[in-house]
């Protein structure tokens, strides 16, 4: 059974701990949108300090290993259930930037 959107905000909100405020959009193709956004920094235009990743298979992922990197830089003292990945979040990003993507 496939969780729903409002699931899927739940558990993405726990896992990325109390700075953060999960919502999850549908975009044009029916495919997740997933947003977290921090509750004490902000970006251009005093707006909310996001990561904003389309679905797809990583879309969960790409989203939770920017805000993760985000709390380890930002709020070091931070305590999340998300920073229990920071080291497959680190790999990934390696991969990545080894690839050339």
């Amino acid at each position: 059974m496939v969780a729903s959107r409002s699931a899927r905000e739940r558990k993405a909100a726990v896992e990325a701990g109390p700075l953060a405020r999960v919502t999850i959009d549908v975009d044009r193709t029916k495919a997740f949108v997933y947003k977290i956004s921090c509750t004490t920094c902000t970006a251009k235009a005093d707006k909310p300090w996001s990561a904003y990743r389309p679905g797809g298979d990583n879309g969960y992922l790409a989203a939770m290993d920017r805000w993760t990197f985000h709390l380890v830089e930002k709020h070091p003292d931070a305590d999340a259930p998300c920073l229990t990945y920071l080291p497959d979040a680190q790999h990934r990003l390696q991969v990545r930037r080894d690839s050339g993507g």
